[in-house]
């Protein structure tokens, strides 16, 4: 039997043509693990897919990667749909992949919970971190889809809001395999932007695939890392994603992102008008309140001027004076009339008196009143006192 000696590029051609011609090969569904997951600089993506005992290799070319609606992770089980073939080349065969999806949506939240875990252990939510949104930004930086409505509803707001407002918009992808790495790209670049003060990332609602470039771990580091404060307003409001917990501030929608980022200059200029009247008030109540008080130390003042309590005390020292002289003439006139008194009844007791009658008074040498006959018989000479005078007596007795 004669065997056809056959080169080493038909064969794989030969199988290669099998392999395209088969039914089932060429319409391939093949769930695994997605294992050493890799984009090629061209657009291309590369990866295996393995289960417990077996694995196969894959391509999926940049045209049909616009179609994945999530950021495929080493780790993931997914569903890929495409054809069996060979590459001639190498002689191997791989599956060329033209749709990847999920298998189960558990995975994907699992892997969200399993980072959100990790990132929240290393502290990067906590609230010492946050970035303060500055009060009256001079330019915002917002990094989008630029054909979503999230980008429209960010600037009718945020011009409602402040006509003047100054907005860089940097667009990016905000789904699929390589958006998270063109929201990075777009962070450093508004981070090095001096006269941005304050960054809005922001997407519309979607599903948990549809979000999953948001929860890019290495993403997460780069808000986290950002020198500018960063507000998120991704999905709708209950919508949650990596990005919202290591933001600065995170907004339910992007529409309340720009609100939060804007301040509403209608509000400012009423709050101001406000301020002003309300300062108008205060300053006109005080000065009332200091006329009043200082009328009423102007009063007090003269109450108490030095010169009222001088004439007021001389005033007091004179009815003092006055008073005093009172008593004294008082005091006076009483001992007068007293001594007046005292010496009518001195004159009235005095025996001297008597001799105004014609009597006289008979004295001893030692002034020692004689007043019986048998005293004069012991002496010879006596002094008799009369009304106008006194004279030394001699006696005789018969």
């Amino acid at each position: 039997m004669y065997t056809k000696i056959l080169t080493v590029s038909a064969v794989n051609n030969y199988i290669k043509k099998i392999a395209d011609s088969d039914f089932i090969l060429s319409n391939a569904n093949i769930k695994g693990e997605i294992s050493n997951f890799k984009i090629h600089s061209s657009g291309h993506i590369y990866f295996s897919l393995k289960d417990e005992y077996s694995k196969i290799n894959c391509i999926m070319f940049k045209n049909n990667t616009a179609s994945i609606n999530f950021t495929p992770e080493d780790g993931m089980k997914v569903i890929a749909k495409g054809k069996i073939s060979v590459y001639e080349k190498e002689g191997t065969f791989q599956l060329y992949c033209s749709e990847l999806k999920l298998e189960g949506i558990g995975e994907l939240y699992a892997a969200f919970i399993k980072l959100k875990e990790k990132l929240q252990n290393e502290g990067m939510f906590d609230e010492k971190y946050k970035k303060q949104i500055p009060k009256m930004p001079k330019r915002i930086g917002v990094i989008t889809s630029p054909t979503g409505a999230a980008i429209r509803d960010i600037i009718n707001v945020a011009k409602r809001r402040n006509k003047n407002i100054n907005m860089i918009i940097y667009p990016v992808l905000v789904q699929g395999i390589s958006a998270s790495d063109d929201i990075i790209k777009a962070l450093n670049k508004l981070n090095n932007m001096d006269d941005v003060d304050v960054i809005i990332l922001a997407r519309g609602g979607g599903s948990l695939e549809e979000l999953w470039a948001f929860n890019n771990e290495a993403l997460a580091y780069a808000i986290f890392q950002s020198k500018k404060p960063i507000i998120t307003g991704i999905g709708h409001e209950t919508d949650f994603t990596i990005a919202d917990f290591v933001s600065d501030r995170r907004a339910p929608t992007p529409s309340a992102a720009a609100e939060i980022a804007v301040q509403d200059l209608n509000y400012l200029n009423t709050a101001l008008l406000n301020y002003r009247n309300s300062l108008k008030s205060k300053m006109e109540n005080k000065l009332i309140n200091s006329i009043n008080e200082t009328d009423k130390l102007k009063k007090l003042l003269l109450l108490n001027n030095p010169i009222k309590v001088v004439q007021n005390n001389f005033l007091l020292v004179n009815d003092k004076k006055e008073k005093l002289k009172y008593l004294m003439d008082s005091k006076i006139q009483l001992r007068k009339e007293r001594l007046a008194s005292l010496n009518a009844l001195l004159s009235a007791q005095n025996p001297l008196n008597i001799l105004n009658k014609g009597y006289s008074i008979i004295q001893d040498k030692d002034n020692n009143v004689i007043s019986e006959m048998n005293v004069l018989k012991s002496i010879n000479e006596v002094k008799v006192t009369l009304k106008d005078g006194s004279v030394i007596a001699k006696i005789k007795c018969n």
